[in-house]
């Protein structure tokens, strides 16, 4: 018994177009929304939050930061699960968990006990990201694996996207409690549809604690963290999503600025541009069929780095367009590589996905905070040079190390 299915196994996946396959997508999409309107809620609630538990912004922005520490800090724990418990069964533990606890934050007692219950959620909500690309890699066929991918990253998009849309509104006119608690609930629904439509496995055996098969978790890491391609899209993982987030940072802090003077509460709208990455994410997985995985890898970088330069203008418009240019080649790139990891995998699926999962919170963590030097010191186009800094050494990246790469039997290539 192997903790991946191998040549004996005569499951080829769901082809595109069957009942398993639609189940499947379906799932993971409501996964996604249920996992990450969470994760971002309490980001489109924190000036509210700040003056409700008398705390400063930088303190309330904590809120946000316990719950990504949490899951960058559970996905190897919940890849472990996985091996052991079944792909499905552990994600719906961890979706069931995360629900009950984000129903619970609303009515934290004080800021402290706020900050806790949201680094728990992050450990609950890390069994999704960290096993569903593994799920899915061995679940759908080959063929299809990308626009699988693809669907599954804009139910993320769309999560994140809701998440702080419809918390934000009800913060103003409510509470910030109201807000949460709703998008809590509308979690809870799509966390109903995910564990309703998810077809039973059949890609993969699960490993019992004590098998004289089962390769230790030490090892699992460490094959995967020796093989250069992996490595590669690791760094794509660290190094966009930092750029990525570094941008929707600062880009409120320079919208309330001259010249634009846009009040905080219009600011914020500026996460509608997260529908261009719903809508890039699955669009993404038919180009990669079509021209392959490194290409349009590439392609999508270069995507963010024209949008990243239009946002230099100083016309509201430009700035716009800009960011919906940006945000649909992050996620184009995100989708393309998060998809890529599971079919390079060795030794563990789930580990090599967890990895690139660490990867990307925590370029998210660092370069969140780092990039903000450059803006404090030459203000929007420091941030620029910055972050476009990021995008060229993650192409370099892919070009010298992915080029070579062909998956067998993945239909990208």
């Amino acid at each position: 018994m192997s903790t991946d299915p191998g040549p004996g196994n005569p499951w080829h996946g769901h082809l595109r177009g069957s009942t398993g396959y639609r189940r499947m997508i379906l799932a993971l999409f409501a996964a996604g929304v249920a996992t990450f309107s969470q994760l971002y809620s309490v980001q489109g609630v924190l000036p509210e939050l700040a003056r409700d538990l008398a705390v400063t912004e930088a303190d309330a922005a904590l809120a946000v930061s316990a719950a990504t520490l949490g899951l960058a800090t559970s996905v190897l724990f919940w890849s472990l699960m996985a091996d052991r418990m079944g792909r499905l069964r552990t994600m719906t533990i961890a979706v069931l968990a995360a629900v009950v606890l984000g129903l619970v934050v609303p009515f934290s007692p004080g800021f402290e006990w706020l900050l806790v219950l949201r680094f728990i959620e992050g450990l609950a909500l890390g069994g999704i990201p960290a096993v569903a690309l593994a799920y899915l890699s061995e679940e759908i066929s080959a063929l299809h694996s990308a626009v699988a991918a693809g669907t599954y990253i804009s139910g993320t998009t769309l999560g994140g996207l809701a998440g702080r849309l419809v918390a934000g509104p009800l913060s103003e006119f409510v509470s910030w409690r109201v807000g949460t608690l709703v998008v809590s609930v509308l979690a809870a629904i799509a966390a109903g549809v995910f564990i309703a439509l998810a077809p039973k496995p059949r890609g993969f055996t699960p490993v019992p604690w004590r098998s004289p098969h089962r390769i230790p978790l030490w090892k699992k890491l460490w094959m995967n963290l020796r093989k250069g391609p992996l490595l590669v899209l690791y760094a794509q993982g660290f190094l966009l999503m930092g750029g990525f987030v570094a941008v929707y940072n600062y880009l409120g802090f320079r919208l309330e600025g001259p010249p634009f003077l846009i009040p905080a509460s219009l600011a914020s709208l500026v996460f509608i541009a997260y529908l261009s990455g719903t809508w890039s994410s699955r669009t993404s997985g038919a180009m990669v069929a079509r021209f392959g995985r490194l290409p349009v890898l590439l392609s999508s970088t270069g995507l963010m780095a024209a949008g990243l330069v239009v946002t230099l203008a100083d016309f509201l418009p430009a700035v716009i367009v800009g960011l919906l240019v940006f945000t649909a080649g992050f996620f184009a790139a995100h989708s393309v590589a998060s998809g890529w990891i599971p079919l390079l995998g060795v030794g563990g699926r789930a580990q090599a996905a967890s990895l690139y999962n660490l990867a990307y919170y925590s370029g998210s963590s660092l370069f969140g905070w780092v990039i903000g030097l450059a803006f404090n010191a030459a203000d929007w186009p420091g941030l620029v040079l910055a972050v476009a800094a990021l995008l060229v050494v993650a192409a370099a990246l892919a070009l010298a190390g992915l080029r070579q790469r062909r998956p067998a039997g993945d239909g990208s290539e």
